[in-house]
Order: structure tokens, then C-alpha cells, then sequence
């Protein structure tokens, strides 16, 4: 147990600033600030997201300082947490089933690549599994502290992402189709544990739950008005989903990530065929509920591909379980087979993760900033951790969608950011990012000389032209004479 978690830590810590920080991780650490400046997160329910995520955001900046490390060390723990929580099926499905599933999420492409990034995605997995795991826990054995998992397992999901409503639906309709399963193919734990919880720990639970729902929606009781986006949410989720905004994939999309990835996933969902061989009603369940969810998943227009976990890891449990489907004596192929598809796994974790991070020909790649953005980033940060006064450089991002740029210079009060056809009156400054159709124009006004480079931030955009002032950042070029010459340069 302690190796397929001290894998899981390694994979996910290891090199974790590799990458630049993704658009989304710049939204959301753009968000922390606001809640610095606010004293509050003010929910939206146009932003499809819970507002758990950004407090503990705020608590590990405030604890560790704005850099990447501090924005996705909470993700990185929660996915771990995941491949933890994996483990505590054992007792619903064995050991060795609940192990190579553990395994198998440790290794995963999916579950390591997003569990690098500062995303809501992998809280919804940990709560989806705690949700999951109090329900099958409640009808073996049906005790206080299942009652509490499913409970708590609820009230994160509710804070986390709109899409929790896809899960609750899934695990509700997988109920009856279990009991008609069982009616064909008879399940020997099919019958209801005797509850031993009692109508108090039912009102604790309740209670808890409401509780930590309305304190973060409420913005921690500064804006009642966020408890109302709770329903107001799904008008424009709806919408979001069924238009596609821009996102829209194939209903085969989850199919091709998972043949391009996920090899175990794909075994098992393959063995769902089987589902009913399995004597055990947990893993039945897990058959059914996964199904279901791919189901839901596939039917809506809007899909990113970091959605692939929250449909996957019922199937790593289905995977694992393969042994349970073949007889004693073919059970060491059984195992050399997982083997295989497991270190095939990690062959693919290993080069997504740490070669292929930010190729964009990777389909797991997505909306990722590109490694040119080290070009502004890398010689501004280690000015000003030489000397904070330059942390009053004067900047000017002259292009739109500049993200994760304001989060990344958050520190930096003196830059300014023009979109469409607006410039600052003085065009000159110690750095300035500039969108290729505003080149012309800029370079007009310019009367200082500059070191130049093209920079593009992200697939789907255009290149821009980076400008670092000669004056400030000639160490960093040292024997090269400046690339652009003002008119007031000479």
C-alpha cells in the first residue's frame, strides 16, 4: 500500500513547475487575488465552479506565496487523496482488486497530468469517490462512518462543479439497474445491511453539510446572494453544455482519449460486458454506475479533455478486478496481463508528464501555455527577486487573453493591459507584450530600444512580439546589440 502511494506522490511532485501555469490555473489564481483584495470570493454562476477550490487556493498562497508550487500543491494532495481513498474499497471488493485499482490510478497518464494542474476536476473525482464508497459502505455494512462519507461526499461535489448533478443521477439510476442484475444473476451480499446509524447522526450529517455549502457559497456570510447560484447555476451550465461554446467534441471523444491513454481504463470498461460474472455487488455497481456516467458524459456537446477522469476511475476498479473473472489457474497470466497495461501506463505518465507537457499535438494538452511565455517570465522574476524596487517596472500587454500572465505578474503594480484598439499614452516602457496586428502601430510610437523575441503564448493564438528594454535587461542578452531602435534611441 505504501509503495503505490509513495509512486503516486513521486509522480505527481516530481519536476511539478515544469510547465507554466495552464490558462485555467492563471483564471483561478487571478481569482485568489480578487478574494485578497475583496475579502471574500464572490460566487458566479456563470463560472461553472464551486467555490471551495479558491479558499484553499487562498490558504496555500497566503501559507507558501503566489508561485506555482503554492497554486497546485492542494491538487496534488487531493489527487493523492484519490489514489488513498482508492485503497479503502478493500473492504466492499477486496484487497488486490481495490489495489490494482490504486495502482493503476497512481500510474494513470489522466490522473497524474491533471493532478499537476490547479484545477476543480480532481476534487470532484475525491468527492465522487467518497460519495460512491459511502453508498456501497451503507448497503454492506451500513455503518455511522459510511453514512458520513456518502454525507460529506455530497457536500463536496456541491462545492466544487455543477456538474455533480451528472453523478448524483448516474448513482441514482445505477440502483435499480443493480437490483434487476442481481434479480438475473443472483448476488450473494445483495440483501441490505442492518443500518446502525441512528436519526441524529443523519441530522449531524445533514446539518455539516448544509452548513459547509452555505459558508463558502455565502462567501463565507459576505454575500448571501451566492447561496441563490446554486440553482441559478444550471440555466447557463445547461446551455454551456448542450451549445458547446467552442469545446464541442464528438459523443466519441472520451473513447479516443481513453484508447490514446488510458490502456487499463479501457480493459476495463471493457470487462463492464462481464459485469455480470461478478459476485461481489460492489463491483456490479461500479460496472453500472461508470457506464452510466460515460454515458451522461459523451451526451453533452461541452467536453475538455481533464473531464476523463471524473468518467474513468470507476473502470480502474472494473480493471482490477479482471482476476476475479478467470479461473485459479490462468490467475498469474491474469496478473502478468495487468503488468503489462500497467507499465505501459506509466511509459505514457512518464512522457506526457515530463518530455510532452506542453506539445500541443497531445490531446491531454490543452488550451497549455507554451514554454515561450519563460521568455518574459524567467528574467522579470529573478530581477525582482534580486531587488524588489523592480517589482516597479513598468509593463504594457498590449494583445487580449493574456492569461495566466495577470497571476503570474500579480506582484507587479505598474503594468497595464489593452485589448482591442487601446494603447497607453506612452507607448515606451521597461516591457511590453504586443499582439501581431498591433506591431506597426506600436513600434510608431516606440522611442527606446528594445531586445526583441516572438512570443506565443497558447495554441489558437497568434504570435506576439516580446520587448525587454535594453537599459533593464541587457545582462540577459550580454554582447548583443539591441534588435529594435527607437526614434528617440539614437
Amino acid at each position: 500500500m505504501w509503495l503505490i502511494l509513495g509512486l503516486a506522490v513521486f509522480l505527481r511532485f516530481f519536476l511539478l513547475d515544469i510547465k507554466p501555469p495552464h490558462f485555467d490555473e492563471g483564471i483561478n489564481g487571478w481569482f485568489v487575488d480578487q478574494m485578497v483584495k475583496n475579502g471574500f470570493y464572490r460566487y458566479d454562476p456563470t463560472n461553472y465552479h464551486g467555490p471551495l477550490h479558491f479558499y484553499v487556493l487562498l490558504l496555500s498562497e497566503t501559507l507558501f506565496g503566489r508561485n506555482v508550487w503554492a497554486l497546485r500543491l492542494p491538487v496534488v494532495l487531493v489527487s493523492i487523496g484519490c489514489v488513498w481513498l482508492a485503497l479503502k474499497f478493500e473492504p466492499l471488493i477486496g484487497r488486490n482488486v481495490s489495489r490494482l485499482a490504486a495502482l493503476a490510478m497512481a500510474v494513470s497518464p489522466g490522473f497524474v497530468f491533471y493532478g499537476r494542474y490547479s484545477i476543480h476536476e480532481v476534487w470532484l473525482v475525491l468527492f465522487s469517490m467518497m460519495f460512491i464508497l459511502g453508498l456501497l459502505g451503507l448497503w454492506k455494512f451500513g455503518t455511522a462512518n459510511y453514512l458520513w462519507c456518502a454525507g460529506m461526499g455530497v457536500a463536496g461535489m456541491i462545492l466544487t462543479k455543477e456538474t455533480y448533478i451528472i453523478h448524483f443521477a448516474c448513482a441514482a439510476l445505477a440502483i435499480p439497474v443493480v437490483m434487476v442484475s442481481s434479480a438475473l444473476n443472483r448476488l450473494p451480499d445483495a440483501k441490505l445491511a442492518r443500518q446502525t446509524w441512528t436519526y441524529i447522526d443523519l441530522a449531524m450529517v445533514t446539518g455539516v453539510g448544509i452548513a459547509v455549502v452555505v459558508f463558502f457559497y455565502s462567501g463565507t456570510f459576505f454575500n448571501w446572494s451566492g447561496v441563490k447560484g446554486l440553482y441559478q447555476a444550471y440555466h447557463a451550465w445547461s446551455e454551456t453544455g448542450h451549445a458547446g461554446h467552442g469545446h464541442e467534441k464528438p459523443w466519441y471523444y472520451w473513447l479516443k482519449l481513453i484508447g490514446r491513454y488510458e490502456i487499463p481504463v479501457g480493459a476495463g470498461l471493457l470487462l463492464c460486458l462481464f459485469c455480470q460474472q461478478f459476485k461481489n455487488l460492489s463491483l456490479r455497481y461500479l460496472a453500472i454506475y461508470g457506464v452510466g456516467t460515460l454515458i451522461a458524459y459523451s451526451y453533452v456537446k461541452y467536453k475538455t479533455p481533464w473531464c476523463i477522469i471524473n468518467v474513468a476511475w470507476p473502470f480502474l476498479f472494473i480493471f482490477g478486478a479482471a482476476i476475479l473473472l478467470v479461473g485459479a489457474r490462468y490467475r498469474r497470466v491474469t496478473y502478468a496481463v495487468s503488468a503489462i497495461l500497467l507499465c505501459v501506463s506509466l511509459e505514457s505518465t512518464i512522457w506526457l508528464n515530463y518530455f510532452r507537457c506542453t506539445t500541443d499535438t497531445e490531446p491531454y494538452v490543452y488550451v497549455q501555455t507554451y514554454n515561450d511565455i519563460f521568455k518574459l517570465t524567467k528574467p522579470l522574476l529573478q530581477l525582482a527577486k534580486r531587488d524588489p524596487r523592480n517589482y516597479q517596472l513598468t509593463g504594457h500587454m498590449i494583445r487580449g487573453s493574456v492569461y495566466p500572465l495577470p497571476w503570474i505578474l500579480g506582484d507587479f503594480p505598474r503594468i497595464g493591459y489593452y485589448e482591442g484598439g487601446n494603447l497607453p499614452a506612452n507607448v515606451d516602457a521597461d516591457f511590453l507584450l504586443v499582439q501581431q496586428d498591433k506591431i506597426p502601430q506600436v513600434e510608431a510610437k516606440l522611442r527606446g530600444s528594445y531586445y526583441t523575441q516572438p512570443l506565443r503564448l497558447r495554441n489558437y493564438q497568434d504570435t506576439s512580439k516580446l520587448y525587454l528594454s535594453a537599459k533593464v535587461f541587457k545582462e540577459f542578452f550580454p554582447g548583443k546589440a539591441p534588435d529594435f531602435l527607437g526614434k528617440g534611441s539614437g
